[in-house]
């Protein structure tokens, strides 16, 4: 069943499907939730993000990565857009090498097909 929690910003909405990002971002610290949350308003308001922050990961369709650094640490958190404004939060790893992880990748994808499968019920 889809579920979701809006986050009403200046600009963009933002989307979290199931719990995936909630319950990443409930384990973080505060500095890591301070630069989530700074890297969120960033997307919300910039109509070009830097691909510093929100790149598409080639080779799929409509996914992207939102690019979070703090302390030294790297963190990932993947997204789509949904009509035009929605990005759609999925799941969230800390990076840990230089190459994003495939099994991450797959998951994403297949809760980016879930997501709109559920849409069209």
């Amino acid at each position: 069943m889809l579920s979701f929690m809006l986050t009403l910003c200046m600009g963009k909405k933002i989307v979290f499907y199931e719990d995936y990002f909630i319950n990443f971002y409930t384990k973080q610290d505060k500095v890591v939730k301070e630069k989530i949350q700074y890297v969120f308003s960033l997307i919300q308001q910039l109509d070009r993000v830097p691909e510093k922050f929100l790149k598409h990961l080639s080779g799929t369709n409509g996914l992207y990565e939102i690019r979070v650094k703090s302390k030294g640490n790297i963190y990932r958190v993947f997204c789509c857009f949904d009509k035009g404004n929605l990005i759609v939060l999925f799941n969230c790893f800390q990076k840990k090498t230089q190459k994003t992880p495939n099994n991450e990748i797959k998951k994403a994808l297949e809760l980016k097909d879930k997501y709109f499968e559920e849409r069209k019920l």
